[in-house]
């Protein structure tokens, strides 16, 4: 199929002739292993960041010191020592890489039909069109919108008579394309931000040639290439190897085994790239679409076609090519054009607006939605970050890489450069995991988690939420559970949800706009004080570990039960001016007549300025306690 990941059939000795200035042939596997590690010894010090040279990713450039991609994925080189042919390389972590095939031989052993047919349309269709499934209830829009078609929507019973390739099918409407879709349709500048993310500088097939590391298929648990001698019905020779490839793949698999090495994965970085772009375009569906791309990355051990390791070498080039191409000057415009117009189009065609197509665009459930549930896509993603990578040693801090915050610049518009690059340091996988471990190490990142804000306040943040500008700048929730020893500080007229069971140390002010708790620990463990704005407790509980201060709104809904709706361990100050809303729990409504704890504290000082009840016809009238405050509830 097209694809700027596809293969391509080249020399391999041609190849290392050209960019190691000698002929492969007369290297032995020793010396071609000392040229590796003094490139990347070089490579860690002597280089310009991978975004400002990611166009040396070609295949005129086949080592770590002339190809960024290489350099980038230089931690597989402390795995697999690259031979002086496809078929003679040499494990150095023998047993990550024993784990790595025992991996696909028992996944594509306990595979079922449905999974291989599953992989079989992944492995066909064109990977800017099958992430699309990712939008959820937006993705039958975006099809129709960008006039994006497919021609392979069902998998075959057995093995097809030839190679399938993905096409416009003849019926399609004129105008129509693969992929991503048309550039001319009305979602056309989206189609082309995928299309250029996935550019002529996206290709798997320099690394390929690079590493020559064979696919899972061609090995043995011993990470040895065995030619039985024999060939199976389809001419194919047979390797002594346990990974069965899917029946419906069977005439798709490689014919030139010198020029179709595994790692890294070209489908899963195709997917992977052009899930960042559409998750750049529609940021409201952001965390399934890195979720759809682990998913069907996942079909590439299904099928047999890759190994563990492919695909996380896969995901780790297409999460700094993504970056490059996002943060690359010459694609500012493209960028911004297509996230206009794809908010402007799903707004038109949902009848949202930019603070409600968020909802629209995960109103539907599960039956319809295979995203729906965000807890399912976090146990889907999380094991699949570092697959069959044991870790070893002590947890380093990471550098996040030059231009690497570009990729949440729609996520979290609300936060600047600097503070996104520190969300992306938070939420990173800790170091330890070779590979992950490589040059600018791309593959700690984890986008999913970052998705949901910091992961710790290592210093003190202020975030403005600005509500005019409408969106995440809006309303946003952090679900992360956010350590360290830095204070929060929320200003603007947007709210901003904290939804983790939080141990951040340093403090928590709300200036303006609301500050809602999602969760009981939601505030940390340090003192709360709110001087503007409102402070929210939702429907449950609420516990400030320190002291609390109030001169703005506090919000509760509170319910039949005993506890108060905020629980303070500290002393509780209720300033001039403050107020109270009061509303109920629609499950569990208090009864009139009742008193309800609002506040339990220490001890208490000062009042309420004003309460009142958003919920017409009751009143309520504060009463203070032992330990804190209530409130006296009555119908009219």
């Amino acid at each position: 199929m097209p694809s700027s990941a596809g293969h391509h059939t080249l020399n391999r000795r041609v190849f290392l002739r050209n960019s190691l200035g000698v002929s492969a042939g007369l290297i032995a596997a020793p010396a071609l292993a000392n040229l590796w590690q003094a490139s990347e010894a070089k490579a860690a010090t002597a280089f310009a960041a991978f975004v400002d040279d990611y166009t040396t990713n070609t295949t005129a450039n086949l080592t770590p010191e002339t190809n960024a991609v290489v350099r980038a994925l230089g931690g597989f080189a402390e795995i697999w020592k690259t031979g002086d042919a496809w078929n003679t390389g040499a494990p150095l972590l023998p047993e990550i890489l024993r784990a790595n095939v025992r991996y696909s031989e028992r996944v594509t052993a306990r595979r079922t039909d449905a999974q291989a047919r599953e992989a079989f349309i992944t492995d066909r269709q064109h990977q800017s069109y099958s992430v699309i499934s990712g939008l959820g209830p937006l993705a039958e829009l975006y099809r129709t919108g960008a006039m994006a078609v497919t021609a392979i929507t069902s998998a075959p019973d057995g093995t097809p008579s030839g190679k399938i390739s993905d096409s416009v099918p003849a019926d399609a409407p004129t105008g129509s394309a693969n992929g991503a879709g048309s550039t001319s349709s009305a979602l056309g500048k989206v189609a082309e931000l995928v299309n250029t993310v996935r550019g002529p500088f996206a290709s798997s097939n320099p690394a390929k040639f690079s590493y020559q590391y064979p696919r899972p298929w061609r090995m043995n648990e011993n990470s040895e290439v065995v030619d039985t001698g024999r060939t199976d019905e389809f001419g194919f020779p047979v390797y002594d190897s346990a990974v069965v490839v899917a029946p419906q793949l069977l005439r798709q698999r490689g014919e030139d085994a010198a020029t179709d090495g595994g790692f890294p994965s070209g489908h899963t970085n195709a997917l992977h790239l052009a899930a960042l772009a559409y998750a750049y375009a529609v940021p409201e569906r952001f965390q399934e679409m890195v979720t759809r791309a682990f998913e069907a990355s996942h079909d590439r051990i299904v099928s047999g076609m890759h190994s563990a390791l492919d695909v996380v070498g896969g995901r780790v080039m297409a999460t700094a090519l993504a970056a490059a191409a996002l943060a690359d000057p010459r694609n500012a415009e493209l960028k911004a054009a297509a996230r206009r117009q794809a908010a402007a189009y799903f707004q038109a065609k949902t009848g949202t607006t930019a603070d409600t197509l968020f909802a629209y665009a995960h109103s539907a459930g599960t039956d319809t939605d295979p995203y729906a549930d965000r807890a399912a896509n976090e146990r889907l993603v999380e094991p699949k970050l570092t697959y069959v990578l044991p870790r070893h040693g002590k947890s380093r801090d990471l550098t996040v890489p030059k231009g690497a915050e570009v990729l949440l610049e729609t996520r979290l518009p609300y936060l600047d450069a600097a503070q996104r690059r520190e969300v992306l340091r938070t939420t990173a996988l800790p170091s330890g995991y070779v590979l992950l471990d490589g040059w600018e190490q791309w593959g700690r990142l984890n986008l999913f988690a970052a998705a949901d804000g910091y992961g710790a306040l290592d210093a003190d943040v202020t975030v403005t939420l600005d509500a005019s500008l409408g969106g995440f700048h809006a309303a946003d929730t952090w679900r992360n559970d956010i350590d360290g020893p830095g204070g929060l500080v929320k200003k603007g007229g947007g709210t901003l949800t904290l939804a983790g069971a939080n141990r951040y140390t340093g403090g928590t002010v709300v200036e303006a706009g609301v500050l809602a708790a999602g969760s009981k620990e939601a505030f940390g463990r340090g003192d709360v004080r709110v001087n503007g704005g409102t402070l929210v407790t939702g429907d449950h509980t609420v516990r400030v570990r320190g002291g609390y201060a109030q001169a703005g709104v506090l919000d509760v809904t509170l319910d039949r039960g005993a506890d108060a709706a905020l629980v303070v361990d500290g002393r509780a100050v209720l300033e001039r001016g403050s107020k109270l809303v009061v509303r109920f729990d629609a499950e569990q409504a208090p009864r009139s007549g009742s008193t309800v704890a609002v506040i339990g504290a220490r001890s208490l000082q000062g009042r309420f300025a004003e309460v009142s009840v958003a919920v017409d016809g009751w009143t309520a009238e504060q009463v203070f306690t032992a330990h804190g405050v209530a409130v006296r509830l009555r119908k009219k």
